[in-house]
């Protein structure tokens, strides 16, 4: 290798791997210094390749990148500018500001730039022009791709949608245009609708999520009504869960009267609902008088009995208590006068007559108890109650609900207390009861409840409190464990900073959790 003054360049590294007898005579040669001896060897280029790894490819944003990157405020105020306004963007290098596709991708939401199609979604009246790309949404549903390229595919400029809401059809191009979920308790279910609709299976998911965390006893009977119709078996059963627990709350809630004739006789059907029936006969007719106004006749009693039609059977009302027939269904019209004393008759006659009720009372829910202590124990001077509070924080690892305690008696003979009991979660009072119970001298656990039972979430602790007022000192648990499987269910336990009459995870009163699982 020949340098800019014309020297022979060699190259070091090289040479020292060449066989001894090539370097003795190179170092002779270059000893005598004469131009003769070094011509005897010809010039020789040593080119060494060095091989190295391949690298990562770089993102076009990695190379080049942009000096002043757009700020994740700028984003979200294109976002809300296109929300509100289909705004046309006014920068001429508008796609400067972003640093990636999806950044890019996001600005032409609900943007007239470049729009080739439009909407017009929502009934008359209340209708919303949307505009649209063709072929970002082509590749976010399928539906869409075979409304534009599809073998049927229509060449129009504007196609309306009258079966969906505004709000919910931005909430799916928002997800279709800036992989984005935002939902509400308003528009989930439009949005579920939508996201059916035009096979948006992610955006389908994520509300049926929605729906699962925020389900309740007000909301469970509608959206049982709504998972039926989207036939998401998941979130039904969900549903059922709720509504057979706390079946007296969604019963008495103001969805209930919301929904359709077979979600009703599906309700009134089920065997495991835990509620009292003269309260599922009231529900009936709230139901009924809200149907009256659903199909604009007037709400009499014939009216309410013309709408249930066979339904009324599935009310259980033989097995009501005597003073809830008498006082309630008896008097409220809805029966036939022969349908009324036939009833009578079965409460009271030796020969029952045959009715056309279902006279099998409903099995309801089997409590399950979770039992926290391996023993239990008394002496002289305790557990004594002065008006403290015993307390226990617990969690668990799937949804249950708590219905009650399990609580200690009187270790010197029979005593009866009163308990006011109570659950918190984060001190938000979820649950509360006043009563009595009467203990017979054993060390047996004695049950309280609350009115209603209490949904519990997963993964989050929940303090569980008590007071009681008793003059008798009474049994305490002994050996006490973290942990305790109960069935499908793990209860965790850790001590409150809220007991001050000594009740811990080791020791103490609340033994038993009883709850629905």
């Amino acid at each position: 290798m020949v340098d800019a003054k014309g020297r022979n360049m060699k190259c070091l590294t090289f040479l020292l791997m060449l066989p001894e007898s090539v370097k003795s005579k190179s170092s002779k040669g270059s000893k005598k210094g004469s131009p003769s001896s070094s011509s005897k060897l010809p010039p020789v280029c040593y080119e060494i390749i060095t091989l190295k790894p391949k690298k990562k490819k770089k993102m076009a944003a990695e190379i080049f990148p942009t000096k002043k990157p757009a700020s994740v405020a700028t984003v979200q105020q294109y976002q809300q500018q296109n929300l509100n306004n289909n705004n046309t963007i006014q920068c001429c290098n508008w796609q400067g500001l972003y640093s990636t596709i999806r950044e890019r991708n996001a600005v032409m939401f609900n943007n007239e730039l470049m729009a080739d199609i439009r909407f017009v979604v929502g009934q008359s009246g209340g209708t919303e022009r949307l505009p649209g790309h063709k072929y970002v949404l082509a590749v976010g549903s399928s539906v869409f791709h075979a409304m534009f390229y599809g073998e049927l595919a229509e060449d129009k400029d504007e196609i309306r949608i009258p079966d969906v809401e505004p709000p919910a059809f931005l909430a799916m191009l928002k997800y279709i245009y800036c992989d984005e979920i935002d939902l509400s308790a308003d528009t989930v279910l439009a949005t579920l609708y939508a996201a059916k609709k035009y096979i948006v299976p992610h955006l389908a998911r994520a509300c049926v999520n929605f729906l699962e965390t925020s389900l309740s006893a007000k909301n469970a009977c509608i959206l049982l009504s709504q998972s039926c119709l989207f036939e998401e078996p998941d979130l039904t059963q969900r549903c059922w869960e709720v509504i057979d627990a706390q079946a007296e709350l969604a019963l008495k809630s103001e969805g209930f009267c919301d929904i359709d004739a077979q979600t009703l006789e599906c309700i009134l059907r089920r065997e495991t609902l835990n509620a009292k029936e003269i309260v599922v006969f009231e529900a009936a007719l709230s139901w009924a008088e809200a149907e009256c106004q659903r199909r604009e006749i007037n709400t009499t009693i014939d009216n309410k009995r013309k709408v249930l039609g066979q339904a009324v059977y599935l009310i259980r009302i033989p097995t009501m208590g005597l003073d809830d027939f008498a006082n309630g269904a008896a008097q409220s019209g809805v029966l036939t006068l022969n349908e009324t004393n036939n009833i009578f008759l079965w409460y009271t006659a030796a020969k029952k007559p045959e009715l056309q009720f279902v006279c099998q009372p409903r099995k309801g829910l089997t409590p399950q108890k979770c039992h926290r202590f391996q023993s239990c124990a008394y002496r002289s001077n305790q557990w004594r109650y002065r008006g403290r509070c015993d307390s226990i924080q617990f969690a668990v690892d799937k949804r249950v609900f708590i219905a009650g305690f399990g609580l200690y008696g009187s270790s010197c003979g029979s005593a009866e207390y009163t308990a006011k009991i109570e659950l918190k979660r984060q001190g938000v009072v979820l649950g509360t009861n006043l009563s009595k119970y009467f203990s017979d001298g054993s060390s047996n656990t004695f049950p309280v409840w609350f009115e209603y039972p209490v949904q519990i979430e997963p993964d989050t602790f929940y303090t569980a409190s008590v007071v009681l007022d008793g003059n008798e000192l009474s049994y305490f648990g002994q050996e006490g464990m973290t942990e305790v499987q109960c069935g499908k269910v793990t209860f965790q336990f850790q001590c409150s900073s809220d007991s001050t009459n000594g009740t811990g995870v080791q020791g103490g009163q609340i033994p038993e959790l009883i709850f629905y699982a």
